[in-house]
């Protein structure tokens, strides 16, 4: 059917009506027409969708919602790895902060962006040619998952980016949260169809992003605000403040609070004011966040593990409240860790209820004098986990009895021992212990390990108690006609479990790694021995001299690496999940930048470079080891200069630094 050059018209002037609406609604919080106007435009566009569906497309305001439930969320690994944030909880770690960022790049003073760090949920959208084609959870910061169909339901995300000035691919960060008024709206309707209450907005949040049919999702009144990119094809501004400026325009909405100040001192005074303002703002913060707002200087001072050097969350003072302790009992850890909890008559603090609380370790027991029966503050701050923070003994009932910490295992009976001068309790009893043994279950399977969804603490805990495993090589064997003789496990379940297994076996090397549970082997240094070794065989025969040449890898880390790898029952459990088909792609060795001929050299690019971008430019040099960074000092070596040069060129001359221009730079480049 021929659809007429007139409705064609009318349909892309009612979408770009629709969206500039939008825009000025959530965006610019200015609307222009009332929400009886915008339904009219809003029920026209369907009228003609519904009458020439061939005219729908994926970025129409009509399309938010998916056709049909998901069976699970696809896996999406992030190019650009999304980070998480260092904590700062007083003004000397932000003073700390500031100090070495002026150390490392060498300036008086630091601009930074500064904004509310929102109590929501991280999520990463992809826009290319400004169209959504992608959206995802942050996962474990390298994987996450594709929860695009839910993103598109929420009316602050927009389908398609407004203008033309947006990068032709662009993957932002933001955060999804749930306005005070939108947690009562969700909550009401949970209280009139007699369903459960949802704790606080962030679990509300979370939970409404992990739903399988969309359509759930478009009920919850879930918001966005935008804050960061990843992975990026194109130009974008070079300050943090400007980029949140361009993409107000592009149609993603940010922070109104979000401003730039200078130094610690502007820190400081944005912190003081923010916190003043919480109380009164629609939605939950839980501190400020502090950016360096150079984004080249970003690029320069780089990242530690998880975390980006650049930035800081300056978090507000913990929430704390008063309660009574029920009973104290020990936990055992993976490793053997003995660690007192206390557990609480349920109290709500820092947004959550909370009816355990870490004592930490004997020392604090017997500093804290606690006894079973005493009423106590206890401390919650963010995802932080609660602690008891002070005793009240003016409310001590009569009769109590000093906690005596036990000196056998009260899960399998043998001796407790200690550490580190008598404050680190461990059951020796090594996998003979249960709970150890459902620990090292329980960190094999997790997100960050082997990230099998499906195999929870309970049915670890069945699992290990029915003697259907052993080890976790074990779990590859497990059929869903076995799995479904557990409680609570219908076949269904068992049949997905049994796929979520099969698909775990396609991991990473670091994964594989750091899922073994090797005594002081993190994710960061699982990465590290991945990347400098490239295979498994070479990290098992690796010497403790071989071992501690790896960046951040000391004598004590290198010798509980070499010691798991050369006990028996450890290598018969890698080479059983070898054999149930666990594979890794090849590891890439990591090369040694200071044997490469720029190694040691210091450059600073300005001005526009007619045979390259400078971002070309600065690949380019650091791929024969020099350093590039964004200001001139007496340590910079040479200084690039482009046309339209700024006043880097200007400054190379006062402190006699030398220049090259382009031909000359073109020509170093060549040589080496």
């Amino acid at each position: 059917m021929t659809i007429p050059a007139a409705i064609k018209k009318t349909v892309a002037q009612l979408r770009a009506s629709l969206n500039e609406h939008n825009y000025r609604y959530y965006v610019l919080d200015d609307p222009s027409i009332s929400d009886a106007e915008y339904d009219r435009l809003f029920r026209q566009l369907q009228q003609l969708e519904q009458e020439y569906p061939q005219l729908i497309s994926s970025d129409s305001p009509t399309q938010r919602t998916g056709a049909s439930p998901l069976s699970e969320f696809a896996t999406v690994t992030h190019e650009v790895q999304m980070l998480s944030l260092s904590n700062a909880f007083d003004e000397s770690e932000v003073l700390a902060f500031d100090k070495r960022i002026r150390d490392r790049s060498q300036l008086n003073a630091i601009d930074y962006l500064a904004e509310p760090k929102l109590d929501g949920v991280a999520v990463s959208l992809l826009y290319q040619k400004g169209a959504l084609v992608r959206g995802a959870t942050r996962g474990d910061g390298r994987t996450g998952e594709d929860i695009t169909q839910n993103l598109r339901t929420i009316k602050s995300v927009p389908l398609r980016l407004q203008g033309s000035a947006y990068p032709e691919l662009l993957e932002v960060r933001g955060e999804v949260f749930l306005s005070h008024a939108g947690f009562k709206r969700l909550n009401d309707e949970q209280r009139k169809r007699n369903e459960k209450l949802f704790v606080n907005p962030r679990n509300a949040a979370a939970g409404s992003l992990r739903q399988l049919d969309s359509k759930l999702t478009a009920k919850r009144p879930l918001e966005v605000f935008f804050y960061g990119t990843g992975q990026i094809r194109g130009a974008v501004p070079d300050g943090q403040h400007s980029l949140l400026k361009a993409f107000k325009k592009w149609g993603l909405r940010v922070s109104p609070l979000a401003e730039l100040v200078t130094g610690a001192r502007g820190c400081m005074e944005y912190y003081g004011k923010l916190a003043g303002r919480r109380p009164r703002l629609p939605y939950d913060i839980d501190g400020v966040v502090y950016k360096v707002n150079d984004r080249q200087l970003q690029i320069e001072l780089g990242n530690i593990s998880r975390a980006p050097r650049w930035a800081l969350a300056h978090k507000f003072p913990a929430q704390e409240e008063s309660t009574v302790v029920n009973s104290i009992e020990v936990q055992v850890g993976r490793t053997g860790a003995v660690t007192p909890v206390a557990r609480l008559r349920p109290i709500f603090v820092g947004g959550a209820t909370v009816s355990n609380a870490t004592l930490h370790n004997r020392a604090e027991i017997e500093r804290l004098d606690i006894r079973v029966g005493d009423t106590v503050i206890v401390r919650r701050a963010g995802d932080v986990i609660p602690e008891v923070v002070s005793v009240n003994l003016s409310k001590r009932p009569a009769g109590t009895q000093r906690y005596k910490f036990p000196r056998k295992c009260p899960v399998c009976g043998s001796d407790i021992v200690y550490e580190g001068e008598g404050i680190v309790a461990r059951c020796s009893g090594g996998l003979y212990c249960s709970a150890q043994l459902k620990q090292s279950f329980k960190h094999f399977v997790s997100r960050r390990a082997m990230d099998i969804d499906g195999l929870g603490d309970k049915l670890i805990d069945q699992l290990i108690d029915r003697k259907m495993v052993t080890d976790p090589a074990d779990l590859y064997a497990l059929t869903a006609e076995q799995l479904s003789t557990v409680e609570r496990l219908a076949q269904k379940s068992a049949q997905n479990l049994v796929k979520a297994l099969q698909r775990s076996k396609a991991t990473t090397l670091p994964r594989f790694l750091y899922a073994l549970g090797i005594g002081q082997v993190g994710e960061t240094t699982a990465q590290q021995l991945a990347g400098n070794f490239g295979s498994l065989d070479a990290i098992m025969s690796a010497s403790i001299e071989e071992l501690i040449k790896v960046q951040d890898i000391g004598p004590v880390v290198a010798e509980s690496i070499y010691t798991f790898f050369r006990q028996t029952h450890n290598v018969e459990v890698i080479r059983k999940l070898l054999a149930a088909g666990v594979e890794w792609p090849e590891e890439k060795i990591e090369v040694d930048l200071t044997k490469r001929p720029l190694a040691g050299k210091t450059f600073v690019l300005t001005g526009t470079l007619d045979a390259m971008t400078r971002d070309e430019a600065k690949v380019k040099l650091q791929s024969l080891g020099a350093k590039v960074t964004s200001s001139v000092s007496g340590k910079t070596d040479y200084v690039v200069v482009g046309a339209d040069a700024g006043s880097k060129a200007s400054t190379a001359e006062q402190l006699g630094v030398d220049t090259l221009d382009e031909s000359q730079f073109l020509q170093l480049i060549a040589d080496n």
